[in-house]
């Protein structure tokens, strides 16, 4: 699950009611694939590209598409230096440390094993609001959430990840930080971006991750090398218009479509994609208990969400 972070109330129509229609399934299912993809992308441009580099490539070539959007839309590009401070700071948490925590540790594990380990940004980012947001408070059911979350992802890393080095199990730690970081992202999100048109949020983030990673690259991986293969080319420009911008475009028309309680959904989506395009092209295979692990996630998010359990408590009642 990437960038649900940004998410903006104010998208939404007063008069509509956020279901899920056969249009909105569409474009979520669309959505689960393009950011499922973005782990196979990645994948493959790993092979000639360094990780922090590949967040430079995403960030970079996704500007001028959101660009061309904002500019057609004719949304107004901000004045005040706080607000790109902000927008600065949104980069930092929602692109430059997670994109580059994830790029890493698909050095080490398969695409499909971190988009799962991915998963547990809904989760983990119901706690943080929890704990920093006045306006969505920590509820049980949001804590015994984590806690399936927590086991889902002790399960997949086994017991001995704690007491044994292993490059595996320090880059699943690493996109576990990423997971983070989204967390602490959608809460800067809120207190800071909520009054800002969400193409524009998106596109000033983008701008300001750019901006952040051009010295970090060139201080850690020198100028970056133009000379690619096509694929790997192929696939950074897939992260960068796929992944990235179509992603965004997606995600807030669905917002305002279903809501964003539906648009959690897209979590439990993800990683069947990018394990399918892991396997299929890449010949990735997952274990088992990188399964149950899934399974103990997805169960947190529907507890989290806690709709299914309303619904099936209605029904014992009736």
């Amino acid at each position: 699950m990437r960038d649900l972070a940004l998410c903006d109330h104010d998208t939404m129509d007063a008069n509509t009611t956020p279901t899920i229609n056969l249009t909105s399934g569409l474009m979520l299912l669309a959505l689960a694939a393009v950011w499922g993809g973005s782990f196979f992308f990645a994948e493959i441009a790993l092979r000639e590209v360094p990780p922090l580099t590949i967040t430079l490539h995403r960030v970079f070539w996704a500007v001028p598409f959101l660009l061309a959007v904002v500019w057609w839309k004719g949304i107004a590009l901000p004045r005040s230096p706080k607000t790109w401070l902000c927008y600065g700071v949104m980069g930092a948490l929602n692109n430059v440390i997670p994109f580059s925590l994830i790029f890493w540790g698909q050095t080490q594990i398969e695409g499909g094993l971190a988009s799962i380990l991915n998963g547990t940004t809904a989760v983990f980012g119901a706690v943080v609001a929890g704990l920093l947001l006045k306006d969505e408070p920590l509820t049980p059911r949001k804590i015994v959430g984590a806690i399936f979350g927590v086991i889902g992802v002790g399960v997949i890393m086994g017991p001995d990840a704690l007491t044994n080095y292993d490059p595996r199990n320090l880059a699943q730690l690493a996109i576990l930080g990423a997971a983070l970081s989204y967390a602490f992202a959608g809460v800067w999100a809120k207190r800071t971006l909520a009054g800002q048109p969400p193409l524009m949020n998106a596109l000033g983030m983008l701008v300001g991750s750019t901006v952040l990673m051009v010295p970090i690259v060139l201080w850690v991986d020198d100028v970056p090398s133009l000379e690619l293969s096509s694929g790997i080319w192929a696939s950074l420009l897939a992260l960068a218009a796929l992944s990235t911008s179509l992603a965004y475009l997606l995600y807030f028309a669905i917002l305002v479509r279903a809501g964003s309680a539906n648009l959690m959904l897209v979590t439990l989506m993800i990683p069947p994609f990018s394990v399918g395009l892991g396997v299929a092209f890449l010949g990735e295979r997952l274990g088992p208990e990188a399964w149950a692990g899934f399974a103990l996630i997805a169960l947190g998010l529907v507890v989290t969400d806690g709709r299914l359990l309303r619904k099936f408590h209605r029904s014992r009642v009736a």
